[in-house]
């Protein structure tokens, strides 16, 4: 298509479509077909006979489209061809969200009495009973051990905006689906048709007894800084906003990497960061933590600085912490001599002459989702590395590499909460999975089906659970019990027992 060079307008899985189309019993129709999806720019993936007879043809077209009206032009170009009849259009996506994506399975036979009698009644009373006398077992003995809770108000859905919690419950499916396939983690959608903060922290702590550790996700700013904050403070389990904290783990890890590529270091770069939301207020704090010094944040009005304050108590941290020069400009004019750009904002706010402005060997992240920043093409004349949130060019920022690591560490090691060296710990080992002998500027992050980065984040996390747990035992003097989670099990001498060795 004319616009092709335009990331956006690139023929993409998520578009892709199935056309049931019946041509004449030749190979040149068959030919035809193909040309035709070709010509409209869409991205032929397979052509299959669905039925045939001496007269005709009956061919499914499988291609990639731009977007819902590409699909509808693919159609028409079809249909306009002498001999030839569209029967049927099916998009691939909708047929993959058909009566959801998740569904529950038991984890123990249930096929005679006698397994039913342990697992339901009357033997299930038994561990209610000991779950009773001790409620911490319950972390041992039922789901709590292994499941997450993904909960969303569906006030701020990546590109989408406030669309409603059922109108948010496919992505939240997709959620829980990447914490099983990629860590082993049952998570469960649970969406909340509420916009009211103390409504949304009084429900989740009260179905907190379920879960092992809650997984915020899609709730507008400010209220979510709130309320992850509270339930931080109020619940026994680890709480984590992954728009924020997921976001600011993969950006430091990639950053951390792509300062070795062009040999500079984080105390040194000057950074500009577009966008003080949620994301980008997590970010600013994550590149603190690792040692960065210059730093300045950028809303759509310019640089935070002193002068701008509102009672704003998020943006207010960042103003006292950041910006030491006091750069009082626009974001065009801050990317003067910035050598890294960092945006969560939106997009096509900037072009490939803006980033030019850059120092030598600039790194750019444009993380605005579809679309970036700047064109990451244009981008590339003259930055050394360019990140995106797409999965259509190199160095992907997605936070599917670190929640399911995270929560996986924080599940096996019975975590209570989440402190802000756990997150750069997690940051650290999701860039050391990239040797220095991979290490080049198309690839400074690992790719999302890489099965080292969910082991490297959870091994990473008990590590440091584990050292604070030490820590806190050298402050208080009592020994911490540091063995494994142990299940009941049944000594034929003594009855009831604990098994260390679980």
């Amino acid at each position: 298509m004319g616009a092709s060079s335009t990331p956006s307008t690139l023929p993409s899985p998520s578009y892709t479509i199935t056309l049931r189309v019946e041509v004449p019993a030749s190979q040149r129709a068959t030919g035809t077909v193909v040309h035709a999806v070709a010509e409209t720019g869409a991205a032929v993936m397979g052509v299959d006979i669905a039925h045939s007879s001496t007269t005709s043809l009956t061919v499914d077209v499988t291609c990639d489209t731009v977007d819902a009206e590409h699909g509808e032009q693919v159609r028409n170009a079809l249909d306009a061809l002498d001999g030839v009849r569209v029967l049927k259009m099916s998009d691939s996506t909708f047929l993959m969200h058909l009566g959801g994506k998740l569904e529950v399975n038991p984890k123990v036979p249930l096929k005679t009495r006698r397994d039913l009698s342990r697992a339901y009644t009357p033997g299930v009373a038994r561990v209610c009973l000991a779950i009773a006398d001790k409620p911490e077992d319950a972390r041992r003995l039922t789901i709590k051990r292994n499941t997450v809770a993904v909960v969303t108000d569906g006030t701020a859905v990546l590109g989408l905006g406030d669309i409603g919690p059922a109108a948010a419950l496919p992505v939240m499916e997709g959620k829980a689906a990447l914490f099983k396939q990629f860590a082993g983690v049952d998570a469960w959608p649970v969406c909340l048709d509420t916009k009211d903060t103390e409504q949304i922290i009084a429900t989740v702590k009260a179905i907190a007894p379920v879960y092992g550790g809650v997984n915020l996700e899609d709730i507008s700013a400010p209220r979510c800084f709130e309320i992850e904050a509270r339930l931080r403070e109020e619940l026994d389990i680890p709480v984590f906003h992954d728009d924020q904290h997921g976001t600011a783990i993969v950006v430091l890890a990639a950053l951390i990497n792509a300062l070795k590529v062009v040999g500079k270091s984080m105390e040194d770069v000057r950074i500009a960061v577009s966008g003080v939301g949620a994301a980008g207020s997590a970010i600013i704090k994550l590149l603190l933590a690792q040692g960065a010094r210059t730093v300045v944040g950028f809303d759509r009005n310019g640089a935070l600085h002193g002068g701008v304050r509102n009672d704003d108590q998020h943006r207010d941290w960042i103003i006292d912490r950041t910006n030491p020069e006091g750069f009082t400009g626009t974001l065009r004019d801050g990317l003067e001599g910035a050598d890294v750009f960092i945006g969560v904002s939106a997009g096509n706010i900037l072009t490939g002459e803006d980033v030019a402005r850059m120092n030598d060997d600039a790194i750019v992240f444009a993380l605005a989702n579809p679309t970036p920043e700047v064109d990451p093409i244009a981008a590339g004349d003259s930055a050394a590395v360019v990140a995106t949130g797409r999965s259509d060019f190199p160095n992907q920022i997605n936070n599917v590499l670190a929640f399911p690591g995270l929560f996986r560490g924080l599940l096996d090691i019975g975590a209570t909460h989440i402190s802000d060296e756990l997150l750069r710990v997690a940051a650290v080992a999701i860039a050391e999975v990239v040797s220095d002998d991979e290490l080049n500027p198309a690839f400074v992050i690992p790719g999302v089906f890489d099965t080292r980065v969910a082991e490297a984040v959870a091994e990473a996390v008990r590590s440091e659970a584990e050292r604070r747990l030490r820590a806190s035992t050298d402050e208080s003097g009592n020994e911490p019990d540091t063995s494994p989670p142990a299940l009941y099990a049944m000594d034929p001498a003594s009855g009831p027992s604990i098994d260390p060795a679980y």
